[in-house]
C-alpha cells in the first residue's frame, strides 16, 4: 500500500494544529472590545453622577467683584444663583442676562465657575456723563445715552442737562426735526467728549437747538460748543484754549480750527 503523499501529511498537520491565528484571535479581541465599552459606560455614568448627583461639586459660595455703587448683596440677590445646586447645572448666560435686567446700573456682567464650589460674579457698572433733573431727583445717563439710575443726590463732577429749546423761530424748527430725545442724545455726546479735567469743571450742558449747545463751567465761565459734531477736536481745542486764556469768561470752540475767547 502506497504511503501518504506530502499534501495529505500537510492537511493532517493543519487539522491537528487547530484554527489559523486570525480565528484564534477573533474571540479575545471581541471580549476586549466589550470590556472596554463597558468600562467607558461605567466611567461616563460615574462622571455624570459626580457632576450632577454627588455633593462634591455643588455651589456653596458666590463671590462678587467690580462693584462701585452697588453692593455685593444687591448683586447676589439679583443674580439668584441656586446655591446647593450642581455646578454644571448653573446657567451662566441666564444669570448674566438677569443681572443686566434687574440692575440697569450694570453695563456688563460675567459669570464664571470656580471649581469645585464657587460661582464668581464680575460686573462693570455704568458711569454717568450727564444728569437729567426729575423733580427733586436726578437721572444718571451714560455715554451711550442709557438712563440707568435715579438718585436723590447729584454725584459730584457730573454736569446737569438744561433744555432751553425755543418753540419759536429756528429753535422750533430744530425741535420739530429732532425732538427731545435726539437733543438729549446730542448733549450726551458732548458730555462724553469732554476731557476728564474739563468735565469736572462743567456745571451744566445747555441745549437750545441741535447746533446751539453750550457749557457753563465753574466760576461762571461759558463755552459755545455748537453741535455735537467734531466733538473730540472741540474738546482738544477747549483744553488748549483754557490754558492759553485762563481768565477768559467766554470761550468759543464751535469752529475748532478757529477758536475764540473774550471777557475776563
Amino acid at each position: 500500500m502506497a504511503g501518504q503523499t506530502t499534501a495529505e501529511r500537510g492537511e493532517r498537520q493543519q487539522e491537528s494544529s487547530g484554527p489559523p491565528p486570525a480565528r484564534r484571535l477573533r474571540r479575545p479581541r471581541l471580549r476586549t472590545i466589550v470590556i472596554l465599552a463597558a468600562v467607558a459606560v461605567l466611567l461616563g455614568a460615574g462622571g455624570v453622577w459626580v457632576l450632577y448627583g454627588s455633593s462634591w461639586v455643588r455651589v456653596r459660595q458666590v463671590s462678587v467683584s467690580g462693584t462701585r455703587v452697588l453692593t455685593a448683596a444687591e448683586v447676589r440677590a439679583a443674580a439668584a444663583v441656586p446655591v446647593g445646586s450642581p455646578m454644571m447645572s448653573v446657567d451662566t448666560d441666564r444669570i448674566e442676562a438677569r443681572l443686566r435686567r434687574k440692575l440697569p446700573r450694570i453695563d456688563t456682567a460675567r459669570v464664571a465657575r470656580a471649581w469645585p464650589h464657587g460661582i464668581g460674579l464680575k460686573v462693570t457698572e455704568r458711569s454717568p456723563v450727564l444728569l437729567v433733573r426729575k423733580g427733586r431727583d436726578f437721572i444718571e445717563v451714560d455715554h451711550e445715552g442709557v438712563r440707568f439710575a435715579t438718585v436723590s443726590q447729584a454725584p459730584g463732577g457730573i454736569p446737569l442737562l438744561e433744555m432751553s429749546v425755543s418753540r419759536t423761530g429756528s429753535g422750533a424748527a430744530s425741535f420739530r426735526r429732532f425732538g427731545t430725545d435726539r437733543l438729549v442724545r446730542e448733549a450726551v455726546r458732548v458730555a462724553g467728549d469732554l476731557p476728564a479735567a474739563v468735565a469736572r469743571e462743567t456745571r451744566t450742558v445747555q441745549v437750545r437747538s441741535y447746533d446751539d449747545i453750550s457749557l457753563e463751567l465753574a466760576g461762571g465761565r461759558t463755552v459755545a460748543w455748537g453741535s455735537s459734531e467734531n466733538g473730540r477736536a472741540k474738546a482738544r481745542t477747549l483744553a488748549a484754549l483754557m490754558k492759553a486764556a485762563p481768565r477768559a469768561g467766554h470761550l468759543d470752540v464751535s469752529v475748532p480750527t478757529a477758536p475764540a475767547s473774550s471777557g475776563s
